[in-house]
């Protein structure tokens, strides 16, 4: 027959295990929306730097511009910028996007091209730390919301990695934050910068709202509305230079953008696996409640049994 007590003691440690995993998922909740702030936030910024190269588009020819950062080079070596989090118990992502850095090493390898690897969350420093992968530099401890000051550390790395011909591009894999259940591993070249990817383009911003009690993420469609310069206008520098100055900046901000998606992608995540374990947890107290009650109604069962045993022996 089976331990009452021990039932009752397993009823109780799912319940409290279900506790801590709902305080955990409303608190990734919560650090979703202030991720979603941020986006909003940097906009304008971003805005303002697609509406300056716009306007330097039509004033210059990208094509007879020589910039470091527009150089293209025969690609000998490639950095592998990889964005993953410090921590566990958020499903599948961090593992989803190591596999993605490795399918790309793998494929760098096969085209005979040297790789290293710039290191962004403590999950992905330890799994190539104990893989003896070749490593230039590692980023652990950032903030869950990512900041411009930490985008730019990782910037000024990558830079001095290109400009010193150490590597010959840059590449980026991180997670792109799709919704509350779905991010996809992406790789995305850094540098040199491709003149069309200067262009100013559509972009999106998620928010997370709920409905039904239920969380769900609603993502808008934004037009950066560029305005050409004036074509009188007169630069005190020239646009060659203004470019070569802004061209960091605009690194800055895409490095941020990325950190942005990928720690909403893994707030989302833990959210899920979160909710998940809350639902298991919930399913398995029903489950134990029911083994209990059974336990209990054949053990009463027994003892009035044994009553009525004992009373017709002595009758």
């Amino acid at each position: 027959m089976p331990n009452l007590k021990a039932i009752r003691d397993r009823i109780k440690s799912v319940k409290n295990t279900r506790k801590i995993t709902e305080a955990m998922r409303l608190v990734a909740a919560a650090k979703v929306r202030r991720a979603q702030q941020q986006v909003t936030a940097t906009r304008p910024f971003a805005d303002r730097l697609a509406q300056v190269f716009y306007g330097l588009q039509t004033r210059l020819r990208f094509e007879d511009v020589t910039l470091p950062l527009l150089q293209q080079r025969e690609v000998e070596n490639v950095a592998l910028l990889v964005i993953t989090g410090d921590r566990g118990l958020c499903g599948g992502y961090n593992s989803n996007v190591i596999r993605r850095a490795e399918e790309r090493a793998k494929e760098l390898t096969a085209d005979g091209i040297g790789y290293k690897y710039v290191l962004v969350g403590r999950k992905s420093v330890q799994y190539f730390e104990r893989r003896n992968q070749p490593i230039d530099a590692k980023y652990t401890g950032l903030e869950q919301i990512p900041t411009a000051g930490e985008a730019s550390k990782i910037a000024d790395e990558l830079l001095s990695l290109f400009l010193s011909e150490s590597v010959d591009r840059v590449e980026l894999v991180y997670t792109k934050f799709i919704s509350l259940v779905s991010s996809r591993p992406v790789v995305q070249t850094l540098l040199p910068f491709d003149r069309q990817g200067l262009e100013a383009q559509d972009d999106e911003i998620f928010r997370l709202t709920t409905r039904g009690g239920q969380f769900q993420v609603e993502r808008d469609k934004v037009t950066s509305e560029v305005k050409t310069l004036p074509q009188d206008m007169i630069f005190e520098q020239d646009p060659v230079q203004i470019l070569d100055a802004l061209l960091p900046l605009y690194l800055n901000n895409q490095i941020l953008r990325a950190l942005q998606e990928a720690a909403a992608s893994e707030l989302a995540a833990r959210m899920t696996a979160m909710n998940n374990a809350s639902d298991n947890a919930k399913e398995l107290t029903k489950s134990l409640t029911l083994v209990y009650n059974k336990a209990r109604q054949a053990a009463i069962t027994q003892e009035i049994l044994e009553v009525v045993g004992g009373a017709e022996a002595l009758g």
